[in-house]
């Protein structure tokens, strides 16, 4: 490892926590998230079915969520209902589509689970935990990265971590840049997602570097993202992957349909790439 990635990797914040009794995690005074997490696990046929302990689970991460939102810029929604129906709900949804893209491509362990296998994913740009902890949450074989740059949201990203009881998520405060050049997490994960953070040609230079060499890139974007991905096609290759998929999902929210755009890693993403922090926004490829 070089001493750019030692001195990185030293002072990035990795954070580790233990497993926490879920009988001990109080239950919810309001069952408005609980009851909409219920309903919609049971009715919507893209996504798995939650147990009671994890309808628990998101009813306590939405309680939490707004109130830091009280005191730091998580969300514009203010709403429990809403905050179920446009970011839980929108993450949930994306589950499907990643587990069967990657049952039919990437599978490479015959020993896994080919309903829940132990996927190590990172959450690029994971800001308020979407959809990383919901992931964590209704998946918990997965083991989960949280990369935020920010510290005040790794510092809302621990306590809603250390609240709710996931023993499977870590949480790493540095840019996308710096770790997809740290031999650490360099082409590392299985699975790189990516959700209201960036145009496609950016995103796919935070997130494929970090991506194995067949794994996936999932980016969750609107409707019609048809025009963005064809621009970010040229990018796309130039990093090691190609485009696999768009799948559309249904989202019970007022933007109605979502699409998940699902790449596949094919060979090394170039030693040059990603670029230094910054560079990829101001001159995307």
């Amino acid at each position: 490892m070089s001493l750019w990635c030692k001195q990185m990797a030293s002072s990035a914040a990795v954070l580790h926590f233990p497993f926490f009794n879920l009988s001990k995690i109080p239950r919810a005074r309001t069952v408005t998230a609980a009851a909409a997490a219920a309903s919609f696990s049971s009715s919507n046929p893209q996504t798995l079915t939650l147990t009671p302990a994890q309808t628990d689970q998101i009813s306590l991460y939405v309680r939490t969520l707004l109130q830091w939102n009280q005191r730091m810029n998580l969300t514009a929604v203010t709403e429990e209902g809403e905050v179920m129906t446009r970011h839980v709900e929108d993450s949930l949804a994306l589950i499907s589509p990643l587990k069967r893209s990657y049952a039919s491509h990437c599978r490479s362990r015959a020993d896994d689970d080919e309903d829940a296998p132990s996927l190590n994913l990172v959450d690029v740009g994971s800001g308020a935990g979407l959809p990383g902890l919901i992931f964590a949450i209704a998946c918990p074989s997965w083991k989960i990265t949280l990369l935020e740059s920010m510290q005040k949201r790794c510092l809302y990203l621990e306590h809603v971590v250390d609240l709710i009881g996931l023993s499977n998520v870590e949480i790493l405060r540095e840019r996308a840049e710096n770790a997809g050049q740290c031999l650490e997490f360099r082409e590392s994960f299985d699975v790189a997602v990516a959700r209201a953070v960036a145009e496609m040609r950016i995103l796919a230079e935070y997130c494929l570097p970090l991506v194995r060499v067949g794994g996936l890139f999932v980016a969750a974007k609107g409707y019609d993202p048809q025009e963005e991905v064809k621009s970010a096609e040229k990018a796309i290759k130039l990093l090691g992957a190609s485009i696999l998929e768009l799948c559309s999902v249904e989202s019970q929210g007022p933007l109605g349909q979502r699409t998940a755009v699902i790449c596949l890693k094919n060979c090394a993403t170039p030693k040059k790439y990603p670029r230094l922090p910054g560079i990829p926004a101001k001159t995307p490829l």
